[in-house]
């Protein structure tokens, strides 16, 4: 039986069309590789890539995808809405088909190892294949951000797992890890108050007090002239999208604020979204074997 893995790596570039085409590429016409999604966003100046494979191949494929983004992109220019510290800036690996979570981690593992020695690049690992506990949670080690990272990584306790304890100059530093599928959904409100957005994030995400297996910041779509709630949900089985979502509604209207639409950044489970639509019907009693394509695929 094959085995499949997912991997959703993030690199810190979504204004140049020209940049990401070529950071794409190396994920198209592989065998035992298949490119699912890449979407990207100006506000965020950040490119989220869907792959799914097997391990082999698709560690070969992130790999060099890897390298082309140190090579395209130059962080000491780089200015965006989302969080981050690195050209590439995470690698998730999600265990999908024949594959457990503890295989998902060497892999991340091995990713890890070669990508620091063949570029130079330092690398924490995160989530299931953290080294302690304190890095498990990417928001801490990615605090800082890159402008911060070269301090935070002399320190005793930031030293990367793998790689030199000195920033890439361009490239900063990548987080790589496994772990369970995660919804990326983000939220608009009607105010271009960011600090109105900021404070509805605290008060839904868990770390502030808020929803389990939900990580948000507020974000400002200036553009659009709106600001966000965006969101990582990391266990939607567990904390329901109509549970953030409903939640946000709520905080909102203590600021006379309103939500204006939802985004789904990449892909997702289609039970993350089933879930959502029993609960606004009223469905009782629903299985996932009525869905048509649920009985299709059997």
């Amino acid at each position: 039986m094959n085995k499949i893995i997912q991997c959703v790596p993030n690199f810190s570039e979504g204004r140049d069309l020209d940049k990401i085409e070529k950071i794409v590429n190396p994920f198209r016409g592989k065998d035992g590789v298949k490119l699912l999604d890449y979407s990207r966003d100006e506000d965020h100046n950040r490119v989220v890539v869907t792959v799914v494979g097997e391990p082999e191949p698709l560690k070969a494929a992130v790999l060099e995808a890897m390298g082309v983004a140190i090579e395209v992109i130059d962080m000491t220019q780089h200015q965006g809405q989302h969080p981050r510290m690195g050209a590439i800036d995470v690698v998730p690996f999600i265990p999908v088909k024949n594959v457990s979570m503890t295989e998902a981690t060497e892999l991340a593992k091995e990713v890890a190892k070669e990508a620091s020695e063949k570029y130079g690049l330092p690398i924490f690992l995160y989530e299931k294949a953290a080294s302690s506990p304190d890095r498990e949670n990417l928001a801490k080690v990615r605090k800082g951000e890159f402008e911060g990272m070269a301090e935070k990584v002399k320190q005793p306790e930031w030293k990367p797992d793998f790689g030199p304890q000195d920033i890439h100059p361009t490239a900063g530093v990548t987080a790589v890890g496994a772990r369970m599928p995660l919804v990326a959904f983000n939220v608009n409100l009607d105010t271009a108050n960011l600090e109105i957005a900021n404070k509805i994030a605290k008060n839904v995400r868990f770390l502030s007090g808020g929803l389990r297996y939900c990580k948000a910041i507020g974000i400002d779509l200036q553009e659009r002239g709106i600001t966000q709630v965006s969101m990582n949900m990391t266990d939607y089985s567990k904390t329901a999208l109509y549970q953030s979502f409903e939640m946000i509604k709520m905080e909102a209207r203590r600021y006379g604020v309103n939500v204006v639409g939802s985004e789904i950044i990449g892909l997702l489970p289609m039970a993350a979204l089933v879930d959502t639509a029993v609960y606004y019907l009223g469905v009782e009693e629903f299985s996932m074997d009525q869905i048509l394509e649920t009985r299709i695929m059997e």
